[in-house]
């Protein structure tokens, strides 16, 4: 028997978050999601209502060298492989969207290892 909603506070930090938080085609939005097992970044685009890339620790990229998804290495993985393919579809500058999750942990690591690969934000 369910007897705590663990998702609600976090939808609520979100929305409140997104209420600021915007995207454009010139400065996209870079929206991190975290479960259990695996991470997930894509760069969304809210003026047109589009993803311009996406990338997660389930990725066949990934996969080649990691083992597990779900921790801080798979993480930075992730932020440096967004990085990589921000830069080739001309991406530079974002906006950092941390889902309502703390900036902390993997979503650091994230938003860390994405800053060393080049992406400003």
């Amino acid at each position: 028997m369910i007897l705590r909603d663990r998702r609600g506070p976090r939808d609520i930090r979100h929305i409140r978050l997104r209420e600021k938080v915007r995207g454009s085609a010139a400065r996209p939005r870079l929206a991190v999601f975290r479960s259990i097992n695996h991470i997930y970044a894509q760069l969304v685009d809210d003026d047109a209502g589009k993803t311009v890339l996406a990338v997660d620790s389930r990725s066949k990229a990934f996969r080649e060298g990691h083992k597990s998804g779900g921790n801080v290495a798979a993480a930075k993985a992730v932020g440096e492989l967004l990085a990589q393919k921000a830069k080739a579809a001309g991406v530079q500058i974002v906006v950092f969207d941390r889902g309502g999750y703390k900036y902390h942990g993997r979503v650091k690591a994230l938003a860390d290892a994405a800053r060393a690969g080049g992406l400003t934000f």
